[in-house]
């Protein structure tokens, strides 16, 4: 069975997530929130945390704070060209993002230098290998992260 639809359009998943990617990219991230504080990105119709229904958009802070991150110089096919590079978890308030992280590296020959704690800010980028797009963290200049 294929996940095609029959029109010829992306499942609803991927167009909501290519929805919020697209949000991301004008500089208007947002995470969805419940009642009770839980965030969690598209596509999603109910809390995965409570099962709540009632979900609203909420802003993503500017700026976000790196919690983990995993320097990989061995890839998947996919990002053969992008390596070597660094995968980081970054808190965002209400919610967490995965993403690449992006330096100064014009010739992305290096691992970008990204340290736990490191105040970032989210983008949209994409892919050396074939041009996908994907969620990109770049240094936030002299900044700390939001509170």
């Amino acid at each position: 069975m294929s996940d095609e639809d029959p029109s010829g359009e992306s499942p609803p998943t991927d167009r909501d997530y290519a929805e919020w990617l697209d949000a991301l990219a004008d500089g208007e991230g947002f995470a969805l929130a419940c009642p009770d504080g839980h965030g969690s990105l598209p596509p999603r119709r109910v809390c995965p945390e409570c099962g709540s229904p009632d979900l609203s958009r909420e802003p993503l802070r500017e700026t976000g704070t790196v919690e983990t991150y995993s320097v990989v110089h061995v890839p998947s096919p996919r990002f053969a060209d992008d390596a070597p590079y660094a995968t980081a978890v970054v808190d965002f308030g209400p919610t967490r993002l995965t993403g690449i992280v992006r330096g100064d590296d014009p010739d992305g020959d290096a691992a970008p230098e990204v340290a736990i704690g490191d105040a970032v800010t989210a983008a949209v980028g994409e892919r050396a290998t074939d041009g996908e797009r994907l969620v990109v963290f770049r240094p936030a200049a002299d900044r700390s992260p939001d509170e």
